[in-house]
């Protein structure tokens, strides 16, 4: 019998849609065509004056430059805990906190630490393209749990139970939410924290965008509103969207302390610490005040009202409000066997690959969140680039 090079796991994985989006129109723009990318979810915006120098800083003293705590440096587990009383309304010990190479290793670390061989997690559609991979990577099963546009892309618990079986280990849960931009209620968020303590069904929930929500809508931890889930539940966070640090990689996660102290140990085999000095510049953004997080969520609320006037306006398109994040997920399924520039279109991936091709316009569709016939716009783009793309966009879906 033959062995295979690579791993069947390994081999299993499918690359991340939304980076692959980007690197392709980043490779035709620098071929030289004007192409406008809506893939990134990262901010356009540089990094806050205080926070790199706190990193310059950090540079020049030596103890950064030696090995620290696998789990992070303590001054910066103690002011995540402030920072978590502060902004989500919950006290947790700095033990309980393990810093880790950006958000993406956090959800690993938490789903590597919760799930085994056979354990299903339900994922809510339309769902981040990480979560399914590293459940598959552990020998669990994604179980997909479908939400559309009609149920303003959240998930009841009705949808969640009929999901249930007696091998549902975990929920991952998010809000706001990467890709629909959905923001779910108080009373939702209660209600689900309920039927998961009930349950006995760990919480994997994910607060990367907390701070960006918008209109009356309000960002809530699950764990504040539901503390008996507290022994079953990982908050998983980090620096990147709230602070326009995305390359910087420093996220956490938030266990109760026997899980805390293993993921500890798994990362101490994995990584070690990560990057003393990008530690202490997320020590500094976490310590500092919301002021530059207020201005980057004024501007990508204009964005946001922009971005869906332009996109409600588009022949076969149907776009929601985004409540918060820095996404709209409007609905194409009006074009599905449209014709478009002459072609008739079968789905939002190839849609995508036309638009890019004839309009130089680069957008991530659906089927890499579990929901085709949708698309994600972000709109953490510089105004003139977004109104100049969706005209674009516009203007090409209009041509039969």
């Amino acid at each position: 019998m033959a062995v295979g090079r690579i791993s069947s796991r390994v081999a299993a994985i499918a690359p991340s849609a939304t980076l692959a989006v980007t690197n392709k129109a980043k490779a035709l723009k620098a071929a030289g065509e004007p192409v406008i990318g809506f893939g990134a979810g990262e901010p356009d915006f540089p990094t806050p004056d205080y926070i790199v120098e706190a990193a310059v800083a950090a540079c020049r003293d030596p103890k950064n430059h030696r090995y620290t705590a696998a789990g992070g440096l303590p001054e910066l587990k103690e002011a995540i805990a402030a920072k978590t009383l502060r902004d989500s309304g919950y006290e947790v010990d700095p033990a309980q906190i393990v810093v880790t190479n950006g958000g993406k290793h956090a959800v690993f670390n938490a789903i590597a630490g919760v799930v085994d061989e056979g354990d299903e997690v339900l994922i809510p559609t339309p769902y981040w393209t990480t979560y399914p991979e590293p459940v598959a990577l552990a020998g669990g099963v994604p179980v997909p749990v479908e939400t559309s546009i009609e149920t303003g892309f959240k998930a009841s618990v009705d949808d969640l139970e009929a999901a249930r079986t007696d091998r549902t280990k975990a929920l991952i849960f998010v809000s706001p939410s990467n890709p629909s931009g959905a923001v779910y209620s108080r009373e939702q968020i209660e209600a689900i924290g309920r039927w998961a303590a009930e349950h006995g069904i760990w919480v994997l929930t994910d607060e990367i965008y907390e701070h960006l929500v918008y209109d009356d809508n309000e960002f809530h931890s699950i764990v504040t509103l539901v503390p008996e889930i507290t022994d079953r539940c990982i908050v998983l966070n980090g620096v990147a969207k709230t602070y326009a640090m995305t390359g910087w990689r420093v996220g956490w996660l938030i266990a109760p302390p026997d899980m805390a102290k293993a993921l500890t140990s798994l990362q101490s085999h994995q990584t070690s610490n990560v990057a003393n000095v990008c530690q202490q510049a997320a020590l500094a953004a976490v310590s500092g005040d919301l002021t530059a997080v207020h201005t980057m969520r004024d501007a990508f609320d204009r964005r946001r009202k922009a971005m869906h006037t332009m996109l409600s306006a588009m022949r076969g398109v149907e776009c929601l409000v985004p409540e918060g994040a820095f996404y709209a997920f409007p609905s194409f399924e009006g074009l599905i066997g449209q014709t478009v520039g002459g072609t008739t279109i079968e789905s939002t991936l190839q849609l995508a690959d036309l638009a890019l091709e004839n309009a130089k316009v680069a957008f991530v569709p659906g089927e890499a969140f579990g929901s085709p016939g949708y698309v994600r716009f972000s709109f953490a783009l510089g105004d003139d680039d977004l109104g100049a793309g969706l005209q674009r966009l516009g203007d090409y879906l209009a041509n039969e």
